[in-house]
């Protein structure tokens, strides 16, 4: 008995395994007697990551380099994007820079008013690092 699993049927703890079908246990409740087998379960992804990934993507960021710098699949982001139908803004002359820089690395990126001054930005966490992304301003 597997007391891990439950009959999804009954709820019951008592199943016993009963063969393999197409590579996966299947099992049996003794108080119901249902068959099933267990899906496997996919990893799950924190959402904040999720939330990560869109906004990378919302800023020009590339599906590989949004894998690079969040760890995560550029397949999985592409289908992210996908699911929830996020569209990027039309703009072909907007192209983001951005850089990865530890606390005191954006502490002192701050510190030369040059870097800031008239320029657009958005700092988000990655980790323990930060992403700092900007743009020129347009002038008129």
């Amino acid at each position: 008995m597997d007391v891990a699993k439950k009959c999804p049927k009954c709820n019951s703890f008592s199943i016993i395994k009963s063969g393999v079908i197409k590579g996966k246990q299947r099992y049996k409740c003794k108080e119901c007697l249902y068959f099933f087998t267990v899906d496997k379960i996919g990893k799950e992804i924190d959402n904040y990551f999720v939330v990560k990934a869109l906004q990378l993507y919302l800023e020009g960021v590339s599906f590989r380099e949004s894998e690079r710098i969040l760890g995560i699949s550029h397949v999985t982001i592409s289908n992210w994007v996908k699911r929830y139908n996020i569209q990027r803004p039309v703009n072909t002359t907007y192209h983001p820079t951005y850089k990865i820089l530890s606390e005191k690395e954006l502490h002192e990126y701050f510190e030369n008013r040059e870097n800031v001054k008239g320029k657009g930005m958005i700092i988000t966490e990655v980790g323990d690092k930060f992403m700092l992304i900007k743009w020129d301003r347009f002038k008129d």
